[in-house]
């Protein structure tokens, strides 16, 4: 057997040992004794996609949605340096990504040699572990090596403390294909009870213990674990809970969702000072949340990883890897004055957004409304993310996720398709116009690839939408050409072109309807920038007159 065969043939095997269910693949040369290999293994399954961002996307989105770590493979050359941005994400969010990238042996680096740049830590700082793992060769001691090199590099992706991307190049000399002999040096078979190395997990922390009270809020955001646990808690301890859409927290009698335009009213804000913030995840949506975090008193902030614990606004004062909410005795003054509030803001947005039409904002609330229990919503990153933040309603019964650890609009579509493919249910996207045009590869599917239920919801307000909310729409001409970016693209030709299924959503009471089919579709809905400028003004006026004349109401005897 020659050594490439054998080397890929064990690495895949064991991987498959240790768990690996799900392997995504950008086809090449260099690579072949991988995906032949693979080809070969019924135990996984196999994703193929031509280009290799998008590949590298589809296996974060499948990644991030089964909580499992992905073998992502790629030939060399700049085939790799394409899954840059997504280890990215995948080391800022995380994910568990196991990086595979055939390289050219040593002899052929520096030389000229075709399709060979350096790829020794290529991915920098962005992973967990890197290994180069070397030319294979037919001696004894190989296999062990091998196989305790998947074992490391699977367990180190998974975590469980700090799951995120690990990084193996694996240099292969030719042949790169199968020989016809089966002979080695050694038997190359695993363990027969299972993976060459059994990594133990540690025992659950110790919770940091705090004092009771009840003028405490948790605060969760990006990324967040057991949060259920977290938010049940709160319940028990009468403490709002502000969560990000993406955060897993928005549900419940606890749940204040309209925590952005309460925060955003200075006289709420400054007379809602808690004794405490417990924050899980990585809070980043919206400004005036983090604007108060920094006025906390107490702030502690839950990291199951030490190393690693998100504090963007420099307000930590403790940081532990779990955290006990107890139970405090005491009226309920504090989270009643917070519901009220958040009952009074949610009236008054919301006939706002009744009025608005086909506005953006509008139909994000009303998406999130209409999606089955059991639903997968996958969110764009810019605009789309906060449209839901500002106006989605507490439910229970669906999943909610976005790639906010770096929080690109690159690879939407693609990390969309994964996390449907890893959903046991329908699963919907919600995104912008730049988002999807961004990643329109996304969409090419082979006829032999699995296909997930997803429909995309696709806002069309022809450029960058979020740049009009921001300062820089101030910068009235050269505003139009470099920021809002207008292209002109009909997105139903870019769906047609890729034979998936398109419909033109004319107006929001026709959304159920157009949401509904099987497999991959598009749905757009078009809107205007100044519009969607004019419905969040008045969003921000009618949500602060209401907070102010709840105030009102609260210091009249």
């Amino acid at each position: 057997m020659n050594p490439a065969t054998a080397l890929a043939t064990v690495l895949v095997d064991e991987l498959v040992r240790c768990g690996l269910s799900d392997v995504v693949l950008a086809p090449g040369s260099r690579s072949a004794p991988l995906a032949l290999a693979l080809h070969a293994e019924s135990r996984v399954r196999l994703h193929v996609r031509i280009d290799e961002r998008s590949a590298s996307y589809l296996a974060l989105g499948l990644a991030r949605r089964s909580e499992r770590p992905v073998a992502l493979i790629c030939s060399s050359g700049t085939a790799t340096a394409n899954f840059h941005p997504a280890v990215i994400e995948a080391g800022e969010s995380g994910v568990p990504l196991l990086v595979l990238t055939a390289d050219r042996p040593p002899e052929l680096r520096g030389t000229g040699a075709n399709q060979t740049i350096d790829q020794l830590g290529l991915y920098g700082t962005a992973t967990r572990w890197f290994a180069e793992v070397g030319v294979p060769e037919d001696r004894p001691g190989q296999v062990a090596y091998w196989r305790s090199l998947a074992c490391r590099a699977y367990q180190r992706a998974a975590g469980p403390a700090n799951p995120g991307p690990v990084h193996l190049n694996l240099a292969f000399r030719e042949p790169l294909i199968p020989d016809g002999d089966t002979t080695w040096s050694e038997p190359l078979d695993g363990a027969e009870s299972g993976p060459w190395v059994r990594a133990r997990v540690a025992p659950p922390p110790v919770a940091l213990h705090i004092p009771p009270t009840r003028r405490g809020v948790l605060v969760v955001g990006d990324g967040a674990a057991n949060v259920r646990r977290y938010v049940a808690a709160a319940g028990m301890a009468g403490w709002p809970v502000l969560s990000e859409p993406n955060g897993g927290g928005r549900y419940g009698d606890h749940a204040i969702s309209t925590y952005h335009h309460l925060l955003s009213t200075p006289e709420f804000a400054e007379a809602h000072r808690p004794d405490v913030v417990v924050t899980l995840g990585r809070p980043g949506l919206s400004r005036p949340l983090l604007s108060w975090l920094r006025g906390a008193g107490e702030h502690i902030v839950v990291a199951p990883d030490l190393d690693r614990w998100p504090d963007p606004t420099r307000s930590a004062t403790q940081v532990a890897q779990a955290v006990e909410i107890p139970v405090a005795s005491g009226d309920d003054t504090w989270l009643h004055a917070w519901r009220q509030a958040d009952q009074a803001v949610r009236s008054a947005t919301d006939e706002v957004l009744d009025l608005s039409g086909t506005s953006e904002p509008r139909l994000a609330r009303d998406l999130v409304d209409a999606l089955p229990n059991g639903a997968l919503l996958f969110c764009g990153s810019s605009m789309p993310i906060r449209d839901l933040d500002q106006s989605m309603r507490p439910r229970r019964g669906i999943r909610l996720m976005a790639n906010r650890g770096a929080s690109g609009i690159d690879g939407v579509v693609s990390s969309a398709m994964g996390a449907a493919l890893a959903h046991n249910g329908p699963s919907y996207a919600l995104i912008g116009d730049l988002s999807f045009l961004h990643d329109q590869n996304g969409l090419i599917l082979g006829p032999r690839e699995p296909r997930p239920d997803l429909c995309f919801v696709v806002v069309n307000n022809d450029g960058g939408g979020i740049f009009s909310l921001l300062p820089q729409a101030a910068v009235r001409d050269p505003f139009e050409r470099v920021f809002g970016t207008p292209h002109g693209v009909d997105l139903g030709y870019v769906a047609a072109a890729t034979g998936t299924p398109y419909t033109l959503l004319g107006d929001i009471s026709e959304l159920p309807k157009a949401l509904r089919g099987e497999g991959p579709r598009v749905v757009e809905m078009r809107t205007d920038r100044e519009e969607n400028v004019a419905v969040h003004e008045r969003l921000r006026e009618a949500a602060q007159e209401a907070v102010r004349s709840y105030l009102e109401t609260q210091t009249q005897p």
